[in-house]
């Protein structure tokens, strides 16, 4: 389940962080490719659940899980991974379209975490 009070609070960059040597440069690249490679992920991801292709849906799943993780937002990678388990064991796939349309209702939030992060780092330039 996605967790809504992380909704109005700082990205947790913790994990880039690392990553990069504390690079703000390097972090504001992965966001960037985060922000461009996520609503190609959403869209097959849609595709493959409006299709009912479920080893599709898991497989789409399973490719955007962990894009979640690298900007501190672990409740949706969870949720994401929930679509996955689901599509992948057959299990309630009736429930795969309202938790998907979750996930994309939230983006845009996570869009604006984004862009603040950001701001933030560039500060740091």
């Amino acid at each position: 389940m996605i967790d809504y009070q992380k909704n109005n609070q700082p990205l947790n960059l913790s994990y880039l962080r690392d990553m990069s040597g504390d690079s703000a440069d390097f972090m504001i690249e992965m966001l960037d490719v985060f922000q461009k490679q996520t609503p190609l992920y959403l869209a097959d991801l849609e595709n493959a659940i409006e299709a009912k292709d479920w080893k599709t849906t898991s497989e789409c799943a399973h490719k955007m899980k962990p894009t979640f993780y690298y900007v501190g937002r672990e409740d949706v990678r969870d949720h994401i991974q929930e679509i996955e388990r689901n599509a992948r064991e057959m299990k309630e796939v009736e429930n795969i379209p309202t938790a998907f349309l979750e996930v994309k209702n939230f983006m845009n939030v996570l869009y604006k975490q984004l862009d603040d992060a950001r701001v933030e780092l560039k500060k740091q330039l």
